[in-house]
Formats: structure tokens, C-alpha cells, sequence
């Protein structure tokens, strides 16, 4: 069902051509009006009561909830065509970045996934004594609150807020469930007469609180403690710090949504097997150790977990994935813009990610300087960080000429720049890159000098999982190529096989967690299946010959989608029923190096060794010294002998 766009010119300082914007969409675009948000407020009142309106302007979104809620309805969607696209200096027609927009604007919303998180206020405020009670005295009428001293003193004569001393030794958790280990731990006596005093210090106190306020001034508890919630920092010689980390502590009671960045699927994990550490790319990223080992797979901390999304970029199998939106959610958005803007007549568009920080930053250029340029389509993301390789180049697959990526201040930038790194050795080096920009103009000025080359000239659009779909965009953007060289660590390439020092044990085959590695029943093989390779390592490490190695490169070929023999020797046959078993090379050797044995010297059990299973256990079974055999039976009595016996008496 078509939807209904309101538009507005903004006092004539941008153009819009509303029924070629209807003709390229198939939405129903109203002619723009040009101070909706004031003077023409009597329409944007009218369009409030019809169905499936979308307003195109975010910056008085306030206005356009605030009238909705005093009409009783809804408040409208919201769609900003202005900043990404009208304003602009550029002198090319708008309208296919227009179309794609709106496109994108018209793919169905996707539920938000949280959990609840219950804080009681319960506060631990940590550091010198000037600082710390000064802010125990602003939040004890708000939260329940406990000072720790690092060293003892005289205690505050007041029972508003508890104050104990000690060191605290370690801290973990997140807003609503910390839990602190606290050494020479001190508490109040609150008995007696004259003034308060402490009880004997013990070691390895156990405590629980909601919400941490560091004011020591040494290092943080946790690393990327920015991310931490719950868990509040400032410097205690910097008023203006305490101050505001004092206000957002007291705003930390109560219940609150936390959102699920990321779900797991455990099966897919190729961290280990049989205690053997296998990929380590999520946990060697994490900034905030959420993620953790846990048997043969990771375990995700939701309350931990910041949303960053880089473990869902590293992740060779998809066993960790964002979630906030959906993974599939980013190629359908980046499928649906570019298949809008040339669809629309427009050709080489070129698609910037960025995060909130980098939309303000679009709003800046364009209401200050020049805007975007008509053909640099804006895609904003929750993380930038789970934009990673798979999406840079499924973008380039799809018809877009460039990628560029400009991160926030909150950016991984070091999980950013590896991904970003893949992806330009798949795609080309001049297509894929980071603006690492915090000046608008700056902005403009680089996205305006840029020379992008000729998009594909077929757009793709793939299906599947981050792996395939990379697979696949790649051999749109290589027709021709075979196999693209990939850097050191990648998640895609081949396992090399020493066949002189591989010996088929096959312990490789046992580990393997994607199935790359494989045997034949029948036959002496090892085979290899190298679009499931994760390069994970597992192989290598089991390998007890050290036969293995990792190449790291993606095959272009159909051969990467089958089954390849790596190495295989000629099978034995039972000496005995002819039977296959073992490897020839193997059973000879063993044959060799056994036959002068003092157990096997001097008779034919040199021969069980050419046997299969069975017809070994039949030979030792018949042997003269058969290690099975037992002393003869004793026969059964049976009536006869006892009527025999006694007529023998």
C-alpha cells in the first residue's frame, strides 16, 4: 500500500520535484509546502488523521509528536530528505538519491530485542575522602549509598549514607548487579558513645551494588569503561566532572530496557574442541569482555555487552551475530538503496555508513556548507563496527561505485580499519575506505574530491549467509579471477597438506567444528571442502606431525563448493580375507619396525599385524598360546554318575 509523503520546502531553500519523486517511488508525494512546522501547522494537522503519512523533516520532529499527542493519535513517521539531500551544493538532480531514500524509508521496521534491568539505587562511591563524601551527600536523599575510603579516618558522624573503608581489590558486573571484593575491609561499629569508629579490617569482602561512582582517580575498573553502565568516572580534582557524574547517578534507579546487541548460535562456534583453542577472533576484539570462553564455544554478557558489533565482523561462522537490527537487515537496506537510486536513472552512486555522531555531522555540512553531493547516498547504522567486510563488499556488488565509512568517537577503530582492510582486497583498494573526520566541512570537501571508479557493471544481489554472500559478490566484482590472495588471519582459505608427513590419522577430520575436513569410509583419504573452511587453526593445532597449514585466500572457482582430495594412499589388504583396511604405506612400516620385536620374533604374529579386526582376533583366538584360552571345562554330573557312584559302594 502506497504511503503518503508530506514534504516541505523549508522556505524555499530546497527543491522538490513531487510528482517526479511520486513517478520514481510509487508513493503518493504531496505537493511541498514551505514552513509546515509553523505557518502551515494547519496541515501537518490535517495529514496527522489520514493513514500511513510519512513527514519528510526530522529536525521539528518534537513540533509534529507534540501536535499528534494534543490530537490524540499517533506520532507521524519521519523521514529527513532535507539534510541528506536537499541541501546541497551540488547542481545534479537529487532525485535518485531521493527515490532511494524514501525506498529504504518503506522497508518494514524491525522489532527492537531487550531485557529488563532492575536498579534499587544502591551506590558505591569509591575514592579520597574530600570528594567522595562531598558527593555522598548530594545522592544519599536519592540512593542508597556507601562511601569506601581507601584509607581509615575519622568517619563522618552521620548514618544518612554507610562509610566504610578498605581496598577494593577487584570489581565486576554491570548497572544493577556489581559485585566488589574489597581487602582490609573496614565497617562502621555503630554502638557506643563519642564518635564513630571501625571494626578490625579483614580481607576478601564480598559486596553487591547497582551503580559504581569512581572518583580515585587511578585506573578505570574495566576496560572500555565509557561503555560500562552503571559505572560512573571522574576525576575528583575536576568539579565539573563530579558534578555531572553525580547527576547521572542519580538518574540510575529504577527499570530500564537494555537491548540484545547480539545473539549466538553455540553449534557454530569454532573456538575449540577437545581443549584445543581454535578461533580466538571475537575475544581477542571485545573491548568491554563480554564475551568470554565457555567449553567449546563463547558465551556473550548481555549486560556487558556495548552493541559495538565487531565480533559479528570478525565472526568467520555467523556463530555471533548483531542483532540490533539483524545482520540481514544491513544487505537489504544497502540492496534496496542501490537498486532505488538506478532504478531512478541515476548511475555510480556511492554509499557513506555512518553512525549518529556522523548524521550529526551531515546535518552540520548541510545546513552550514555544502551538503553531500547528489551521487554520496548516507546510510545510517546503530554500530559501524558490524559493518564489516561481507556488507563493504556486498555494497560494491549491488551497483554501488564506493564505500566510505565515517566512524563516531565511540568506533572501534582498530576492528574497523582490519574489516575495512579485507574488504579492499577483495573489492580493490580504491573503492572501499575510512573518513576519520570530525569536521563537517572537511566532510564535504573529501566526499566532493573523490574519484570513485566505474561501479560493476551488472548488479548482484546475493543471498545467504555473511560468508556466501561475500563469496558471491566477489566473483561478480572478479569475473574473471580465480583466486584473490587474502592477508594474514583472514576467515577464508585453504588447508595445505604435507602428504610426505601426513600419515591419515585423521585427527584433523575429528576436530574440524565447519566440516571443511573430511574422510571417506571406503578409503584412505582426507578431503576438503574450502568454502566451509573457517581458518580457524583447530587442524593445525591437532596435527600431530605438523603436516597442516593454513593459506588464507578465496576461491572463486565451483571447485571451492565440492569436495577435493588433499591427500590418499593405497588401501591394505587383509592378508587373510582380502579385506580393505589401514594404509599400505603405514602397515608396512609398522610391519618393518616391528618384525625384529622379541615379541613378534621367531614366529607368524609378525602376521596379525596385516589382519583387519577380525581376522586378527580369530588368528590369537586359534593360536597355540592363545591369550583367550581358559583350562578345559569341567564336564557336567549328571544322574548317571551319582547312580554309578553308588552302586560302586
Amino acid at each position: 500500500m502506497a504511503k503518503t509523503l508530506i514534504t516541505c520546502d523549508c522556505l524555499g531553500s530546497q527543491t522538490i520535484d513531487h510528482k517526479a519523486l511520486a513517478d520514481a517511488t510509487g508513493q503518493a508525494v504531496r505537493a511541498p509546502c514551505t514552513a509546515l512546522c509553523t505557518r502551515q501547522i494547519d496541515r501537518a494537522a490535517a495529514a496527522l488523521n489520514e493513514p500511513d503519512v510519512i513527514f519528510c523533516c526530522t529536525q521539528e520532529s518534537r513540533v509534529f509528536e507534540a501536535l499528534a499527542a494534543e490530537l490524540g493519535v499517533e506520532p507521524p513517521a519521519l523521514l529527513d530528505l532535507r539534510d541528506r539531500a536537499g541541501w546541497t551544493a551540488d547542481a545534479a538532480s537529487t532525485l535518485p538519491k531521493l527515490s532511494a531514500l524514501v525506498a529504504e524509508a518503506m522497508l518494514p521496521a524491525v522489532p527492537e530485542k531487550t531485557m529488563d534491568v532492575i536498579s534499587e539505587g544502591l551506590c558505591l562511591i569509591v575514592g579520597p575522602a574530600e570528594a567522595a563524601l562531598q558527593a555522598a551527600e548530594q545522592l544519599s536523599p536519592l540512593l542508597g549509598v556507601t562511601v569506601l575510603l581507601q584509607e581509615a579516618r575519622e568517619v563522618p558522624d552521620t548514618r544518612a549514607y554507610d562509610v566504610i573503608a578498605g581496598q577494593l581489590r577487584r570489581a565486576k558486573g554491570a548497572l544493577g548487579q556489581f559485585e566488589v571484593v574489597i581487602d582490609a575491609l573496614q565497617q562502621v561499629e555503630p554502638g557506643g558513645r563519642g564518635e564513630l569508629t571501625l571494626t578490625e579490617p579483614r580481607d576478601g569482602g564480598v559486596s553487591r551494588c547497582d551503580v559504581i561512582l569512581d572518583l580515585s582517580g587511578g585506573p578505570a575498573l574495566f576496560p572500555a569503561h565509557e561503555k560500562r553502565e552503571g559505572y560512573l568516572r571522574a576525576d575528583p580534582d575536576h568539579p565539573p566532572s563530579v558534578a555531572a557524574a553525580v547527576l547521572a547517578a542519580s538518574h540510575l534507579v529504577g527499570t530500564f530496557e537494555k537491548p540484545l546487541y547480539v545473539q549466538t548460535e553455540p553449534l557454530l562456534c569454532a573456538h575449540s574442541r577437545a581443549e584445543q583453542t581454535g578461533c580466538t577472533r571475537c575475544l581477542d576484539i571485545c573491548p568491554t569482555g563480554a564475551i568470554a570462553p565457555d567449553g567449546d564455544h563463547v558465551s556473550v554478557d548481555p549486560m556487558i555487552c556495548a552493541g559495538c558489533g565487531a565480533c559479528s565482523a570478525v565472526c568467520p561462522s555467523g556463530a555471533i551475530s548483531y542483532d540490533a537490527p539483524p545482520v540481514a537487515e544491513a544487505f537489504r537496506r544497502v540492496q534496496t538503496l542501490a537498486q532505488a537510486y538506478l532504478a531512478a536513472g541515476g548511475a555510480a552512486p556511492r554509499l557513506l555508513v555512518h553512525d549518529a555522531h556522523g548524521a550529526e555531522m551531515i546535518r552540520l555540512a548541510a545546513r552550514y556548507g555544502r551538503g553531500l553531493p547528489a551521487d554520496v547516498v548516507p546510510m545510517e547504522v546503530s554500530a559501524i563496527g558490524a559493518f564489516g567486510h561481507a556488507e563493504a563488499v556486498a555494497a560494491l556488488a549491488a551497483g554501488f561505485a564506493s564505500v566510505s565509512l565515517l566512524p563516531g568517537p565511540g568506533a572501534e577503530l582498530e576492528a574497523l580499519n582490519a574489516q575495512i582492510t579485507l574488504a579492499a582486497v577483495i573489492a580493490g583498494e580504491d573503492r572501499i575506505r575510512i573518513l576519520d573526520l570530525t569536521d563537517p566541512d572537511a566532510l564535504s570537501d573529501a566526499l566532493y574530491a573523490e574519484s570513485a571508479p566505474e561501479p560493476i557493471a551488472q548488479p548482484v544481489r546475493p543471498l545467504g549467509t555473511r560468508r556466501q554472500i561475500t563469496r558471491q559478490a566477489a566473483r561478480a566484482l572478479h569475473p574473471d579471477a580465480e583466486t584473490l590472495p587474502l592477508p594474514e588471519g583472514a576467515p577464508y582459505g585453504a588447508v595445505v597438506v604435507d602428504t610426505d608427513a601426513c600419515t591419515l590419522c585423521l585427527s584433523c577430520v575429528s576436530l574440524c567444528p565447519s566440516g571443511a575436513l573430511g574422510d571417506n569410509p571406503d578409503l584412505p583419504q582426507l578431503r576438503f571442502q574450502e568454502d566451509a573452511c573457517l581458518q580457524c587453526g583447530l587442524c593445525v593445532t591437532v596435527c600431530p606431525e605438523d603436516a597442516l597449514s593454513l593459506a588464507p585466500r578465496l576461491d572463486l572457482t565451483e571447485t571451492a563448493l565440492t569436495q577435493q582430495i588433499l591427500n590418499e594412499e593405497e588401501p591394505f589388504a587383509c592378508i587373510e580375507c582380502g579385506s580393505l583396511f589401514g594404509v599400505k604405506s603405514t602397515i608396512d612400516r609398522i610391519t618393518e619396525k616391528l618384525q625384529d620385536h622379541a615379541m613378534f620374533a621367531g614366529s607368524d604374529k609378525i602376521r596379525t599385524i596385516q589382519m583387519c579386526d577380525d581376522c586378527r582376533v580369530n588368528a590369537q583366538f586359534q593360536a597355540t598360546d592363545n591369550p583367550f584360552a581358559t583350562k578345559e571345562r569341567p564336564r557336567v554330573r549328571t544322574t548317571e554318575d551319582y547312580l554309578s557312584k553308588r552302586r560302586d559302594h
